[in-house]
């Protein structure tokens, strides 16, 4: 397996720092509890890499100490998973849980009961089947939005599952609209819920998705010819589609909003990691977002020894045109662009993204800044007691440096990968084997940490089992 990206010991040097700047103090206390994709950070490529800098300063010309401290990670000294509690959920001594939502039935002001629905609720809408990737973004009066999206498959998503029925499905899809949405849970700053709605209707299998810097939620298409969508979380509405991020099998997305960047991953046995630069005009000097018209996509390529000596080290990268953007990907392969095996969740933070790929269990780290990618995380090489994550899924970085990993099956755990490269399950559903966790987002605060089942649901003897979706809300302690 590689070596871990972060530096081990107690301090980095300065060429530590200007090689992966995000694990350094400076990153705490950013505002990434509120994205669904990344936090702010600095160093990153554009299309073309600048020299590199001097050996004392940061890209932006500031001047480093000889050492910085690095981050431990916030979860580093939580203890073992205990018994599971009253909603079938393992966490470590001092955390809580309640259950926000569940397929079917209207949201209540403090959350859903155990035993069985309750009459009434907030809101004009029973939760959303299958709710999969999940942000949070504030709202004015301090309480939070938590968005949802509902994986729910239609004729595209044949494709999805018979890749070679695809254009025939992308079709078909074009003529049936799909049946996916997005959803809201809206609290007050004491928790409580208070409203519920939708944001957009009539899409296929949204999968995960991404907070932008400017507080939007893209949500992404899974299927050979989706899309990303650009929704306003304050308002019921239907979305907006955003063509020039490509029409592949969109997993997730991240921005790293000061050089401009958009990293995508998509989730097919043959599918590409992606970078998209916006148009000087799309996204000019001192406008505070992207206006998601016009731009260029571009595939990675990695060169170096190759992809798989990723494992044992860093590899250079490249990024090359696709062709032909505004047609399904999967028509369009560059023979000289990367494989990934499955793309699933993705994240910047300081000059680094990571994403997931399931095909092969792996975590990869691609620093932007000296345009490289390795593995860190190889289900087939680690070694106990870091070999417990499997199914990876959606990804989470905190402020602190930890890598929040949800399972799609595997062990139906949240595992932490540490800024020291150990692992240690956050928390595990149990009953719901049929299931998968997805949707981490993190209130304002970072007091309450939000997460699916996509397909838990209630027993209908007081517990829940495998289902059609439920949201949980973990509730962490104050020295946490």
């Amino acid at each position: 397996m590689s070596r871990f990206i972060i530096p081990q010991g107690p301090h980095w040097s300065r060429r530590d720092v200007l090689r992966t700047l995000f694990f350094t103090a400076g990153a705490v206390g950013s505002a990434s509890w509120l994205s669904g994709c990344g936090g702010s950070g600095s160093g990153a490529s554009g299309a073309t890499l600048p020299p590199p800098p001097g050996m004392g300063e940061a890209p932006d010309g500031e001047v480093l100490p000889e050492t910085v401290e690095k981050l431990l990670g916030r979860f580093r000294n939580i203890g073992p998973l205990r018994a599971p509690d009253v909603h079938g959920v393992r966490t470590p001594e001092g955390f809580a849980t309640r259950i926000v939502a569940i397929n079917g039935e209207l949201p209540q002001p403090q959350g859903m009961a155990v035993m069985g629905p309750r009459t009434g609720g907030i809101g004009n809408r029973p939760w959303h089947i299958f709710p999969d990737g999940g942000g949070v973004v504030p709202r004015d009066n301090g309480g939070w939005i938590y968005i949802s999206n509902s994986e729910v498959p239609g004729v595209g998503s044949i494709g999805f599952t018979f890749p070679q029925l695809a254009d025939l499905t992308n079709v078909l899809e074009e003529f049936t609209p799909g049946l996916a949405q997005v959803g809201t849970l809206v609290f007050d700053p004491d928790g409580t819920l208070v409203d519920s709605y939708t944001i957009l209707t009539g899409t296929t299998f949204n999968c995960a998705g991404c907070v932008t810097p400017w507080k939007s939620w893209l949500s992404c298409e899974e299927f050979p010819n989706g899309q990303v969508w650009e929704c306003d979380p304050y308002q019921p509405g239907d979305g907006v589609p955003r063509p020039t991020l490509g029409f592949f099998s969109h997993e997730a997305t991240a921005i790293d909003p000061d050089e401009r960047l958009f990293y995508l991953t998509e989730d097919m046995p043959d599918g590409r990691f992606y970078r998209w630069i916006p148009d000087p005009s799309d996204w000019p000097e001192g406008s505070d977002r992207a206006a998601l018209q016009a731009g260029r996509l571009q595939m990675l390529a990695v060169g170096g020894n190759g992809v798989q000596a990723a494992v044992d080290g860093p590899q250079a990268i490249t990024w090359v045109d696709v062709q032909n953007p505004h047609e399904p990907q999967h028509q369009n392969r560059l023979p000289e662009s990367t494989v990934f095996d499955g793309g699933e969740g993705v994240w910047f933070f300081r000059g680094v993204v990571y994403f997931a790929t399931k095909g092969d269990d792996r975590i990869w780290a691609v620093d932007t800044l000296a345009q490289t990618i390795e593995v860190i995380y190889d289900r087939a090489t680690a070694v106990a007691p870091n070999d417990i994550l499997s199914g990876v899924d959606n990804l989470f970085v905190t402020s602190q440096g930890d890598i929040l990993v949800a399972e799609d099956g595997g062990d139906m755990q949240v595992v932490v990968i540490l800024p020291d490269g150990n692992l240690k399950p956050l928390l595990q559903i149990v009953g719901q084997d049929a299931s998968e966790i997805a949707g981490i987002a993190f209130s304002p605060d970072g007091g309450r940490m939000y997460f699916t089942s996509d397909r838990g649901g209630r027993n209908g003897l007081g517990g829940f089992t495998n289902g059609l979706g439920m949201v949980y809300e973990l509730i962490l302690p104050e020295d946490i």
